[in-house]
């Protein structure tokens, strides 16, 4: 009986050193590379920037002018009704002189016109 208690103990260290061989746990799955990255990532410390870094690229605040109050003229009275006695342009006298150089109608007389046309009749698709 101890024989067979033995045979079977042999036969369980074996298959506990091929289970041994082919291991699968936590260690055995990492990877170097992966190891030794994380580990120069860790280890990395960026220079400090300099105190004057910003001298160059950064233009110095000063602050604007205080705006001044627009002034009134003294004789505002006599600038006013200087004003409402000047006779206004009219924008009309200008173009009179172009219209009567076109030959055709313009405006929305050409837009009635092109309405009015006759539509050309549509080709019947096979």
């Amino acid at each position: 009986m101890s024989s067979a208690i033995l045979r079977q103990a042999s036969s369980v260290a074996r298959v506990a050193t091929r289970s041994c061989a082919f291991s699968t746990s936590a260690v055995a799955r990492k990877d170097l590379v992966q190891e030794i990255y994380l580990q120069q990532l860790r280890s990395y410390k960026p220079p400090a920037p300099a105190k004057d870094a910003h001298v160059g690229v950064v233009k110095p605040y000063s602050i604007p002018p205080a705006p001044q109050a627009p002034a009134l003229p003294a004789d505002l009275a006599s600038e006013l009704s200087a004003y409402d006695a000047a006779e206004p342009t009219l924008a009309t006298s200008a173009k009179t002189a172009e219209s009567e150089e076109s030959s055709g109608p313009t405006g929305a007389e050409a837009f009635l016109s092109f309405l009015e046309a006759d539509e050309p009749a549509a080709e019947a698709h096979h």
